[in-house]
């Protein structure tokens, strides 16, 4: 009998066969409704989930599928998967960490050019017919901060650095002495450093609003954000408020509390730039991540170690960056 994989993810169609031609039997369950339908009809033949970190899956859904042994979870997030329901059951949880970097990494430079440069009210003003000469700054030798230096930020980091002439500088949970960038020690610190500064680390408890009106204020009313990674790093609330008070030069963000719903104050302000959570959606990326799931679904049930482990809940409290 094959394994049955429940897929909760709705972006990644195309690439399924990969799993299929596995001799994985998928059930696909990608809006809320059908998602619950399939769990209630099919639960038992359930043995994988394949879910991403905003999607999650809950500790009644865990309950809910008595033969449940793996989640897999696409990208590094998984702040919505209850760890510790699946520790408790012995089931593993992997993620795709890195897997998506490089498209995450374009899509972060790509929204800081749009905003420091103004690029989208520029269009706009050129499709009204208007030809205005807005003057703005430049990224070549500009200091770039960047919260979290793990596979995302490596590679963003990079791109500043070589592709931009910028200094780069960066808060890390650890000290890294295998990189060429300035650490600094708190994410107020990084801020103080930064003309730009991009959230590159994951969500969860452990970093949950770091980016706060005291960070902020240290940014500047100069300064630029960017958010790649998950909104909860930001306090939202204070966001707002930094950029209409232009405390802050302005933000470019993938990434909101409730998706899809965006807080209406971001969607009209000026100097703002929002995108629908696609940082890490790419043709490379997405079958790249298809191929790692595989990966984790052959080994595991073959009876090998899985690729990506994720930490369980013993040592979550500690793994925040």
């Amino acid at each position: 009998m094959p394994t049955t994989v429940l897929v909760l993810v709705e972006t990644i169609n195309d690439y399924l066969p990969i799993l299929e031609h596995q001799g994985f039997h998928l059930i696909l369950a990608p809006t809320p409704s059908e998602r619950a339908e399939a769990i209630a009809r099919h639960a038992s033949q359930i043995d994988a989930v394949l879910t991403r970190g905003p999607l999650g899956l809950y500790a009644d859904e865990i309950a809910a599928l008595p033969n449940l042994k793996i989640i897999c979870v696409i990208g590094a997030g998984y702040e919505h998967v209850d760890l510790k329901a699946a520790a408790d059951r012995g089931i593993t949880v992997t993620n795709g960490a890195g897997v998506n970097a490089s498209s995450v990494a374009d899509h972060a430079m790509a929204l800081l050019l749009a905003l420091v440069r103004d690029v989208p009210r520029c269009d706009a003003a050129v499709r009204r017919g208007e030809w205005p000469k807005i003057m703005r700054p430049s990224l070549a030798g500009k200091r770039l901060g960047i919260l979290g230096l793990g596979a995302v930020g490596m590679a963003i980091a990079k791109r500043a650095a070589a592709g931009f002439d910028m200094s780069v500088c960066y808060h890390n949970r650890q000290h890294r002495s295998d990189v060429p960038y300035t650490f600094c020690s708190t994410p107020t610190e990084l801020a103080r450093a930064s003309d730009f500064l991009i959230i590159a680390t994951p969500g969860g408890l452990g970093t949950k609003h770091l980016i706060n009106r005291q960070v902020l204020d240290a940014l500047g009313p100069n300064g630029f954000i960017v958010n790649i990674a998950r909104a909860s790093v930001v306090a939202t609330a204070d966001l707002i408020t930094a950029l209409e008070q232009r405390r802050i030069a302005g933000a470019a963000l993938d990434v909101f509390d409730a998706e899809p719903q965006v807080p209406q104050a971001l969607k009209t302000l000026s100097n703002v730039i929002l995108t629908p959570h696609v940082a890490g959606l790419s043709p490379e990326a997405t079958q790249a991540t298809v191929e790692l799931v595989g990966k984790n679904l052959t080994a595991f049930f073959a009876g090998q170690p899985v690729l990506t482990p994720i930490e369980m809940p013993s040592s979550v409290g500690s793994a925040v960056m």
